[in-house]
């Protein structure tokens, strides 16, 4: 396995991972209108935008696209950054890439230069991001509008 950087070829395949990953691993704790909503607010459009608005990874198993993970000013701050677009396919999760690609992302310059990390959780993730040192944003421990926790990690 392999993380290295977006390239807009991959948009298709980063895609269809997170079309994959919404439809089985949220789809236990979201209707089928948000994860429908979901995979259209991450075609390979979309992420090619989000890739040119920070900086994208994908984990490679050969030439297979199995994670993706994106890193982004926080609203174009040069303090704060936000971790977008973590997703891994639900036959590679539990093995360790998820970690990894957090890892990656937080020695990215983007996340070298932020005094604060922040991460729009789904409700599936919360506690992958816990675990990994992620806090509830002004400790407000109820997802907003029911669907997303706002954490974050101070650097």
């Amino acid at each position: 396995m392999i993380i290295r950087r977006f390239t807009e070829s991959d948009a298709e395949a980063a895609a269809q991972v997170v079309a994959v990953t919404t439809e089985i691993s949220n789809s236990r704790d979201y209707p089928p209108e948000y994860i429908e909503r979901l995979k259209e607010t991450h075609s390979a459009e979309v992420l090619i935008q989000r890739a040119k608005e920070g900086h994208m990874y994908v984990i490679c198993d050969g030439e297979k696209i199995v994670g993706t993970g994106t890193i982004a000013p926080f609203w174009g701050s040069e303090t704060e950054s936000i971790l977008l677009t973590i997703f891994v396919l639900p036959d590679y999760q539990g093995k360790g890439l998820g970690r990894a690609l957090i890892e990656t992302l937080e020695q990215d310059a983007y996340a070298k230069r932020a005094s604060r990390i922040e991460i729009p959780a789904s409700l599936t993730a919360v506690q992958f991001y816990r675990h990994l040192g992620y806090d509830y944003k002004n400790g407000v421990t109820e997802p907003e509008d029911g669907l997303l926790y706002r954490l974050e990690k101070f650097r």
